[in-house]
């Protein structure tokens, strides 16, 4: 960008600069943390990769911007923002890959407590393993959590707008509309977890939801009951299957690798690396067995598969940027996917798949209420002005949702950051509404016919230039509603 005053417009010309730098950041931004949390590099080096691209991260190029496409301009205001808080990011990507601890005469590192926990049948050691996690991310992790959301607190004025929340309004996202839609579910499904989350927690941990605790979820859905069912050797041929049957050869496909091999400081949250659009792609998952590994490979192959058939010759934010509900609702379509009726007689030889696809549905249930009380205590949390006293706020707000105890200690790590809860609140609606448009065109095997992959392929090519809210107006005629999820997690229940 050239040394011009703030307020004038930016050219052209550019636009197209700013583009393509934009383009090699996030590169080499997606490479740096791949290699990092694929377990292949020690330390997460962004803030070299800030350093070379220090005219895209200055307040000035955020303020040209104003103008610009929304989607430029929010990008420039994100890395303004991220490059004032880029030295928190690699300190607490070190500090996640160093820290320890001993539970039991067993040292086990931080990243795979959760891990641990969810593998441990023993719930009075669950229950050690968790405190053990609380108090790393309260002694070593939230200090920097909370000096980072400090800075950036500060930083928005200088952008122009009193908080980060007024901030998101102005780039588009509509947070009180889908918070107010958010609330409806909330209310409309209440009785219904009560009454579905007490069955499972029973029928599956022996305990009722009243008396289930933090270090009981990440069990709960671990499921180890449900591993002969979904056993990791046919795990891949499956997916495989699937795409195939989609019109997609896995195989062929030059841009897209597989990372699916466990290393000891690999990040157990799996993750797709977009590192070129369309390029080169990459799918993650560090294996710990059963219908978790199944979820997180097919939900991160709906992301993988988006990426590798966007066009190449789109701008830089509809290839990378845009609405994220929309790859999260591809990566919502496959997920699924592993608990639905007709998937599972068609891929998987197992007994009783309506009580799988139950399962599932509870087990959704679950995350788009946790995700509605996230954005609930985000929006009030990006308002506050005391960000400590929000500690016991997020405890009370999700745990009024999930009607169980919640860790205060997460007040700040359990928050994504630029309201991406949006992206995955809205693409559950989004996938909701288009399986059942697939349903009703090309019948319950929707997933088997050549056709339904041809129109993926398509609305895949767009990338994300559209808005998930577009894509489904245009592709069925509808509009993207929060209550088309509960009328779906009910079909299932």
């Amino acid at each position: 960008m050239s040394a011009e005053p703030p307020n004038s417009s930016p050219t052209p010309r550019e636009l197209d600069q700013f583009r393509d730098q934009a383009d090699s950041f996030i590169r080499d931004l997606d490479e740096e943390y791949y290699l990092h949390f694929s377990g292949q590099k020690e330390t997460l080096d962004v803030e070299q990769v800030y350093e070379r691209y220090e005219e895209l991260t200055k307040l000035e190029t955020a303020q040209k911007l104003t103008g610009a496409p929304t989607e430029l301009w929010r990008f420039a205001c994100e890395g303004f923002l991220g490059n004032l808080t880029r030295e928190h990011q690699a300190r607490l990507a070190q500090a996640e890959a160093e820290l320890e601890t001993t539970v039991d005469g067993e040292t086990i590192p931080y990243r795979m407590l959760r891990v641990a926990m969810s593998n441990e049948p023993d719930r009075d050691k669950r229950k050690r393993l968790e405190e053990a996690r609380l108090r790393l991310l309260d002694e070593h992790l939230n200090p920097i959590y909370l000096d980072a959301v400090q800075i950036d607190q500060e930083a928005v004025h200088q952008l122009d707008a009193p908080n980060y929340y007024e901030l998101y309004k102005r780039f588009g996202f509509r947070l009180d509309e889908v918070a107010a839609e958010c609330q409806e579910v909330l209310d409309d499904t209440e009785r219904l977890w009560e009454r579905e989350g007490d069955k499972l927690f029973r029928s599956r941990l022996g305990i009722g939801l009243d008396e289930a605790r933090p270090w009981d979820v990440v069990r709960l859905f671990r499921a180890p009951e449900l591993d002969k069912l979904y056993p990791n050797d046919q795990m891949l041929p499956a997916l495989e299957h699937t795409l195939t049957d989609l019109g997609i050869d896995l195989h062929a496909q030059e841009n897209v690798h597989l990372d699916l091999d466990a290393r000891p400081s690999k990040s157990p949250r799996a993750f797709c690396a977009p590192i070129e659009v369309p390029g080169k792609v990459m799918l993650v998952i560090q294996p710990i067995g059963g219908k978790d590994d199944w979820e997180a490979l097919f939900h991160e192959a709906g992301h993988t598969e988006h990426y590798a058939h966007t066009r190449g010759d789109l701008p830089v934010e509809a290839r990378r940027l845009g609405d994220m509900a929309v790859t999260e609702g591809w990566a919502m379509l496959m997920q699924h996917l592993v608990t639905e009726p007709a998937w599972l007689n068609r891929r998987l030889d197992v007994p009783r798949v309506e009580e799988l696809a139950r399962d599932g549905a509870v087990s959704l249930l679950y995350f788009v209420r946790r995700y509605a009380a996230k954005l609930l205590y985000e929006i009030e949390f990006f308002q506050t002005e005391d960000i400590p006293s929000m500690r016991n706020r997020y405890a009370e707000i999700l745990g009024d949702s999930l009607k169980l105890p919640i860790n205060p200690e997460s007040y700040l790590d359990d928050i994504d950051g630029s309201f991406y809860v949006t992206g995955y609140l809205r693409s559950w609606a989004f996938e909701a509404q288009l399986r059942e448009f697939l349903r009703s065109e090309l019948g319950n095997d929707w997933f088997a016919k050549r056709d339904a992959g041809d129109l993926l392929r398509e609305l895949w090519s767009l990338g994300q230039g559209p808005t998930a809210d577009e894509l489904l107006r245009d592709v069925t005629g509808a509009k993207l509603e929060m209550a088309s999820v509960a009328e779906r997690i009910r079909e299932g229940i």
